[in-house]
C-alpha cells in the first residue's frame, strides 16, 4: 500500500449519474434526463424460472404509469497505471509483488464502488435508512442493491457500452474490450436500483 501510494499505482476515478427510467416487460427503459421522452438506453433482464420469479425490472415503475422512476448507473476503476504496473512486475518475475498489487488494486476497486454507491443513497436521500452495525451493514443493510453486469441478475455484459456511453466513461479512461470486458481491469460498472425490496438474487 505505501508504494502504490508513493508511487501513484492507485489512481482511483469514478463516474455515475441518474436518469429517469420505466420497466416495460422484463426490460428497463432509460429517457433524456432533459425531460423529453426520447429512449436513451434499453437494459433487458433475466427472470428467474419459477412462479412470481423475480426480474430486475420488476423494482421500477411500468411504462404505462404516469410518473417517472429513477435509475442510477455508476463505474470506478482504479486506473491504467494499476494495470500497467502489475504487468511489469509480472515481466519481471516478481511474482509475490504481481499477486499482492493485483489482489490489492480489485479489492480497491470494489471497495470504490461501494463508497459511490453508498454516496448515491445519500444523494437520493436514503441514507438515514442504513444500519449502523458493520456486520448488518455488509449484509445488505441498506435501501436498494448495486447490480453489476456479468452476475446472474445482469449477466449481459455488451450493455455496458450503453452503460460507458451515458456515462462518457472514456473521460476518466475506461472502455471495453472485444469480450466486453473493463479495461482497465481492476475496475467495475453497476445499475444502482434504490427500491427498498432490491436485494441479490439469482436467475
Amino acid at each position: 500500500m505505501d508504494q502504490a501510494i508513493r508511487e501513484e499505482i492507485l489512481q482511483p476515478q469514478a463516474s455515475y449519474g441518474y436518469w429517469p427510467c420505466a420497466a416495460q416487460g422484463n426490460t428497463v427503459v432509460l429517457f433524456d434526463p432533459e425531460g423529453s421522452r426520447r429512449e436513451v438506453a434499453r437494459f433487458d433482464f433475466p427472470r428467474q424460472n419459477k412462479k412470481d420469479g423475480l426480474c430486475i425490472a420488476d423494482f421500477f415503475r411500468d411504462v404505462e404509469s404516469p410518473e417517472r422512476d429513477v435509475i442510477g448507473l455508476q463505474v470506478v476503476t482504479m486506473g491504467q497505471r494499476a494495470s500497467e504496473a502489475a504487468r511489469e512486475w509480472f515481466a519481471a518475475d516478481r511474482y509475490q509483488d504481481y499477486l499482492y498489487l493485483h489482489g490489492l488494486s480489485v479489492e480497491m476497486a470494489e471497495a470504490f464502488a461501494e463508497y459511490v454507491h453508498k454516496r448515491i443513497r445519500g444523494e437520493l436521500g436514503f441514507a438515514a435508512e442504513e444500519a449502523r452495525d458493520h456486520d448488518e451493514m455488509l449484509a445488505q443493510g441498506y435501501r436498494g442493491s448495486r447490480y453489476s453486469f456479468g452476475y446472474p441478475a445482469c449477466p449481459n455484459l455488451a450493455d455496458q457500452t450503453q452503460l460507458l456511453a451515458l456515462l462518457k466513461a472514456d473521460a476518466i479512461g475506461l472502455t471495453l474490450t472485444d469480450e466486453d470486458q473493463l479495461d482497465p481491469e481492476q475496475s467495475t460498472s453497476a445499475i444502482v436500483v434504490h427500491h427498498p425490496q432490491a436485494k441479490y438474487f439469482s436467475v
